[in-house]
Order: structure tokens, then C-alpha cells, then sequence
């Protein structure tokens, strides 16, 4: 030790963490502590709670053990709140999305009704199509949730029916069909289902402001991981755009998600020049 003082600190803190693993002695005080006379050639000793002497380094040994035992019991209880808070959190995502889905259910059946007793052609065809719409949502809203507990999902495949009920619920024409593209790849349940959102929003962003064809990619990056493209035709982003910046709700929606996957996102123009593309790098 350094100093006289700096030795009795840690001896000090020592008999604290010695009282505080005693519950009993803990809750009357500290324990008894005692300065055990000692030559100038031999270390200093003390004696606690009538135990044997013990020396600086010692307690010092004992100290650091209990602080790396301490530091050790409180990250694992940070763990387990973590995953309690997670369980919960699922659980009520689960009973979020049933309601969801009944609620869902009782609009169509309501539209259904309601067309049906229309004596306007017109006005039951409207009903009809929006009741479809609603049910296309929640096909969408299940194809983005079925795969909970499942260890990997085939990216491509779970892409291509997510963009197929796209396709049905938006009614794109021929000249704004959802195209997607690239390899097949099994990716972890825990990536798949957020790049599922994320490319939901992405979609859903495209076929609001952009035009013509709206292509989805998916490939391999060449130095690392994967990259997932969603583009489109029609006017680009205005220059200097700052996802990080869009105080947008959908933008806010995809950079969640994004990080989720401790992925990146990037903005470019499409092919030829003209669009956008949105690029999301993952691994």
C-alpha cells in the first residue's frame, strides 16, 4: 500500500463487505474490528469478528474477490430482469396482435354485411373491395409474425409472399408490380422477421411516392453479410436527405428496426439514375 491511509480504506472495506454477506451482523452494524500491533519490518495486520489476523493483502485479495463476485451477481440479475422484461413484452406483442386481428375481422364482417345490404351496385362493390384490403392486411400482419420460435426462415420465399399480398392489397397494375429478386438464404428468425418489417415500410414508402416498377433485392454482400434493396421509379429524394434527420413516422419505423438487426441503412438512386433505392446492409 501507499500509505497508511490508503491501507486502512481498503481494510475498512473489507470488514464492510464481510458485514454485508453476514445478514445478521449486517442488520446490528459492523462487525468487531481490531489493529493488531505489528513491527516496522513485518506488514500490518488486523483481526475481524475475533477471526485469525490477517494481513493488507489479504483483505486486499478478499476485497477484490467479493467486488468481482458482486459485479458478477448484479450483471446476472440484470440479465434475468432483461429477459423477464422480453417474455412480457412478447407476451404482450402476442396479445396486441390477436386483438389486432379480431378487431380486423369484425370490420370485414361488418363491410361484408354492410355491401351486402346495399341496393347500390356501386357502393356494395366499394365495400367488397375494402373488405378485401382489410383481409389482405392481416394476411400481411401474419406472414410478418408467423415465424415466432422458428430458428431460421428462407428470406426469399417469406419476401416474395409478403410482396404478393402486397401486390393484391395495393391492386398495382402491370406497371407497378412488385418484383423480387436475388438468392435464396435461411436467416436467423431473430433478423428475418425485422428485415421483414423493415422491407414492409420500405414497400409501403415506395409505392406512395414513387412510380412504375418496384423491385425488392436481395444479395450478398461482397465483403460481408447481405444487402437488401428496395426500389422504385419516378422522383428521388431531394438531395443531402437525412434518414437519421426525418422526423417521419415510417422513416422512424424502418431506422428501428435497422438498428434491431445491428444493420446499416443507405440511400442512393436507382438504376439509370432515376428513383430511389434504399439499401439496408446486415450481417
Amino acid at each position: 500500500m501507499s500509505s497508511t491511509v490508503e491501507f486502512w480504506e481498503y481494510a475498512n472495506e473489507a470488514v464492510l463487505s464481510a458485514s454485508y454477506a453476514k445478514t445478521n451482523e449486517a442488520e446490528q452494524g459492523l462487525l468487531e474490528f481490531e489493529h493488531l500491533p505489528h513491527s516496522a519490518d513485518s506488514p500490518p495486520v488486523i483481526k475481524v469478528d475475533g477471526q485469525k489476523p490477517r494481513t493488507v493483502e489479504s483483505c486486499e485479495r478478499e476485497l477484490i474477490r467479493r467486488r468481482r463476485t458482486e459485479i458478477q451477481l448484479r450483471e446476472a440479475l440484470a440479465r434475468e430482469e432483461k429477459d423477464e422484461l422480453i417474455r412480457q413484452m412478447v407476451v404482450l406483442r402476442q396479445e396486441s396482435d390477436h386483438r389486432l386481428l379480431n378487431g380486423a375481422q369484425m370490420i370485414v364482417s361488418l363491410l361484408s354485411l354492410q355491401g351486402r345490404a346495399s341496393k347500390n351496385a356501386e357502393v356494395a362493390s366499394q365495400l367488397a373491395a375494402a373488405a378485401d384490403r382489410i383481409t389482405t392486411m392481416c394476411r400481411i400482419h401474419q406472414h410478418l409474425n408467423a415465424f415466432n420460435g422458428a430458428p431460421t426462415i428462407a428470406i426469399k420465399q417469406y419476401l416474395e409472399e409478403l410482396c404478393r399480398d402486397f401486390s393484391t392489397m395495393l391492386s398495382l397494375g402491370p406497371d407497378r408490380s412488385i418484383v423480387v429478386e436475388g438468392i435464396e438464404s435461411s436467416l436467423p428468425a431473430a433478423t428475418a422477421i425485422p428485415l421483414g418489417f423493415t422491407a414492409n415500410e420500405l414497400i409501403t414508402n415506395a409505392a406512395k411516392y414513387g412510380t412504375g416498377r418496384i423491385t425488392l433485392s436481395l444479395e450478398r454482400n461482397p465483403k460481408k453479410g447481405y444487402l437488401l434493396s428496395v426500389s422504385n421509379d419516378g422522383p428521388g429524394l431531394p438531395e443531402g436527405f437525412d434518414p437519421a434527420g426525418s422526423k417521419g413516422l415510417g422513416m422512424k419505423i424502418i431506422r428501428s428496426f435497422v438498428e434491431q438487426i445491428g444493420g446499416e441503412l443507405r440511400i442512393s438512386r436507382g438504376d439509370g439514375n432515376q428513383g430511389t433505392r434504399f439499401t439496408v446492409l446486415f450481417f
